[in-house]
């Protein structure tokens, strides 16, 4: 009998699994707070739970756990993980050390669908997708060496292609009983999937992302085949759409290609593409990798883009590049041991 993976449900998921073997709704949260604040990868040391409900449950459910098989350091403190999964496919993980708080970026696919010319992740063609215990793993094995207080879905995969299985774990990240991160603190990225942005922003609370990377649609069909079915107009509106919480924005991500799309008439175009959103601007020079043809801008290219748009009251952030040396910085997992 293949048993029942815990961590692959919220907890009114977790309440109805137990309410269906006639148990109280009350130890759906013991076992949730067991799972999530108390790290337990068993059930004998849920010391609350009598020792029978612990028989039943080895019967019928597991807690999955994920052990990296890799973990590369570089030399600015960025840590890359790599976890294989019980089918082979490899993700990568990436910590990111800022002034006293780490950032977690985790993935949400084996692979990507999308195809997105710059993107290193984007020439390995989707395995599979991930599932809800997957995904919170990433952030319940990495915190146990460091303090994770923000979470970005920006690894590996096209998150919003992988609702059914993100949205469960984003609910419980940020759950009270589960892994207690404030919605504040998780930013879900997309490349600018309009139907689900819209299902993403009905069933949870997070931050959004849209990685943009061209101001015109001409640019973007070439770099980033989804504009073809969900182009720049259509996009943007469902950022206007999307329902954020009293001060929040939309984050608009813009790598930065050498001589592509980082003119000063790039910035003119994105500048009014984001009116009228409320909005952050994440610049990111582009990491040159092999095999791309893309090249890196230069800094005076870098530097009069982001003048452009700080001198006009956006609030932009120049990323500067994390562990390009280990191969983790944007755009550089491929989830290979290699």
């Amino acid at each position: 009998m293949t048993k029942t993976d815990l961590k692959n449900f919220t907890l009114p998921g977790l309440e109805a699994f137990l309410s269906g073997k006639g148990k109280e709704r009350f130890r759906a949260t013991q076992i949730f707070k067991w799972l999530y604040q108390k790290d337990a990868r068993s059930f004998a040391e849920m010391t609350n739970l009598s020792k029978e409900l612990r028989a039943e449950l080895e019967e019928t459910a597991c807690i999955s756990n994920l052990e990296p098989a890799m973990v590369e350091v570089g030399a600015d403190g960025t840590r890359k993980y790599l976890f294989l999964l019980e089918d082979g496919s490899g993700v990568e993980s990436v910590i990111i050390p800022d002034e006293g708080r780490n950032t977690l970026c985790l993935s949400t696919q084996a692979g990507c669908a999308m195809g997105c010319e710059f993107c290193l992740t984007g020439t390995y063609k989707l395995t599979r997708n991930l599932t809800t215990a997957e995904i919170v793993n990433q952030v319940c094995t990495i915190r146990r060496e460091v303090e994770v207080r923000n979470v970005v879905l920006m690894g590996m995969g096209e998150p919003l292609h992988n609702l059914d299985n993100v949205i469960p774990a984003l609910q419980i990240m940020i759950d009270g009983n589960g892994l207690q991160l404030s919605n504040r603190r998780v930013t879900v990225s997309t490349c600018g999937l309009v139907p689900e942005m819209a299902r993403l922003g009905r069933e949870v609370t997070v931050n959004l992302a849209i990685s943009l990377n061209a101001t015109t649609d001409e640019l973007r069909d070439r770099i980033m085949p989804v504009n073809r079915r969900y182009p720049l107009k259509e996009l943007l509106q469902a950022c206007r759409e999307f329902p954020l919480p009293s001060r929040r924005k939309v984050t608009f991500e813009y790598v930065l290609l050498g001589g592509l799309n980082d003119t000063l008439d790039d910035a003119k175009r994105l500048l009014k593409l984001i009116h009228g959103i409320p909005n952050k601007v994440n610049l990111i020079p582009f990491n040159e990798h092999e095999g791309c043809t893309f090249k890196a801008p230069t800094r005076e290219a870098i530097d009069a883009f982001h003048k452009y748009l700080v001198d006009r009251n956006v609030t932009v952030i120049t990323r500067e590049s994390r562990g390009g040396d280990i191969s983790a910085a944007c755009g550089q997992l491929k989830g290979r041991l290699a």
